[in-house]
């Protein structure tokens, strides 16, 4: 994996000053390296992003509903007599 480098703008958030938003979101477990990432994309790649995984979710849903349909719902527990 190659390492990141971090502009000091990025570094502000990466390594927050205790007490502020960014210190308590990352404290809470928030991955704010994502967020810098994230932030480097243009606005458009970002629209392009949630348009794709929006899409992905409607394939996964339907498959599941598939599934229920055709009598695959592995989450239903079978009963054995």
């Amino acid at each position: 994996m190659d390492k990141v480098e971090y502009t000091e703008a990025e570094r502000w958030l990466i390594e927050p000053k205790p007490g502020t938003a960014a210190a308590r979101a990352r404290d809470f477990g928030v991955d704010l390296s994502l967020t810098v990432s994230n932030l480097r994309l243009t606005p458009h790649e970002r629209v392009k992003r949630l348009d794709e995984f929006q899409h992905e979710m409607k394939l996964l849903r339907e498959a599941v509903r598939s599934a229920k349909q055709n009598g695959r719902d592995s989450a239903r527990p079978k009963t054995v007599r």
